[in-house]
């Protein structure tokens, strides 16, 4: 019971809680040690204490009952305050327990984020993952989707809602988030999101999964900066992975690794104009390309030169996740 109240009831309310007990507890000694000695004849204050525990419990064994008026008098004084004491104690627990899971099965408990955060709008299979992911990595997330938001992982924000509603795009606050990935059962489900979405937050840099070409094209035509296809990750992955036997493991440590992270940070005015190896070389950290014009760029093949308003995309260590999964 100790844990349920600390775990369910605000400070103020476990003060109320914990008063209560203190109440109950009192008059069942104070009670048991006067039933102990008005009883006829008189009984250990032991057997006194375990009288008014069974009745202030309701159990009422029957084996130890008041043999004379006093007696009566003050196991009627034990039953009128103790019990209902009690009873409002699990009375209160009980519906706290009962509010928290419903709050927690309506989204009513989960906090949203305060300042930017990432948006995932849709569910598949991958989406679970994907939370878990950001949810680790310490990254602020919402989720736009028609879930149980007790399915979801705690720390990320539910807007229960289908996707290809604009009411439920809209709860999302679109126009707050940093970048968001779409996602849904079919690909038409996201394209009808991508086309709410671009509506409500015409900047936000959106990237899409999806498998069909032909929506993959319109979504580019939409303006989103990228499209996604599961499936054909997985095999150009598999396919390097043949090319290179270490290629795959390569990749698989980037992304399942708990020690590493990837960031994207502005590119700072001393690196405008440089080339992206001078750059690579001037750094601590593994740069691992650069994204101009919203379009990424290994710089393997060319080198290309740093301008402003690029962004490089960084693989660093995480301290913080390290810990996390040791």
């Amino acid at each position: 019971m100790v844990t349920l109240l600390v775990r369910v009831f605000k400070e103020r309310h476990r003060r109320y809680i914990a008063f209560l007990l203190v109440a109950v507890v009192a008059i069942v000694l104070a009670g048991g040690a006067a039933f102990a000695v008005v009883h006829d004849p008189p009984l250990p204050v032991t057997t006194g204490w375990y009288w008014a525990v069974t009745t202030a419990t309701t159990v009422g064994y029957g084996d130890v009952t008041p043999t004379n008026p006093a007696g009566r008098v003050t196991a009627s004084l034990v039953m009128l305050t103790a019990i209902p004491l009690l009873a409002s104690v699990f009375a209160l627990v009980t519906g706290q327990a009962a509010a928290t899971v419903l709050r927690r099965i309506m989204a009513l408990n989960a906090r949203e984020p305060d300042g930017v955060f990432r948006l995932v709008v849709g569910m598949n299979p991958t989406v679970p993952v994907i939370l878990d992911e950001l949810v680790q990595a310490g990254v602020p997330v919402v989720l736009a989707a028609d879930v149980d938001p007790a399915t979801v992982e705690q720390r990320v924000h539910v807007v229960r809602g289908d996707p290809t509603l604009a009411a439920t795009i809209r709860a999302a606050r679109p126009r707050e988030a940093e970048q968001a990935l779409v996602t849904g059962a079919s690909d038409g489900d996201v394209l009808v999101s991508a086309v709410l979405l671009r509506k409500q937050a015409p900047d936000l840099t959106i990237t899409a999964l999806v498998g069909s070409a032909g929506v993959r094209e319109a979504l580019t035509d939409l303006g989103v900066q990228q499209t996604v296809s599961a499936q054909e990750l997985v095999a150009g992955t598999l396919a390097k992975s043949l090319e290179a036997p270490h290629a795959g493991a390569m990749m698989a440590q980037l992304v399942e690794s708990g020690e590493h992270k990837l960031t994207e940070v502005e590119a700072e005015p001393a690196a405008v104009g440089k080339p992206l190896s001078a750059i690579r070389s001037q750094r601590s950290k593994l740069v691992l390309g650069l994204v101009h014009d919203g379009k990424f760029s290994l710089g393997i093949g060319d080198d290309p030169v740093v301008a402003s308003g690029d962004r490089l995309l960084i693989a660093e260590s995480d301290p913080h996740r390290r810990r996390q999964h040791v």
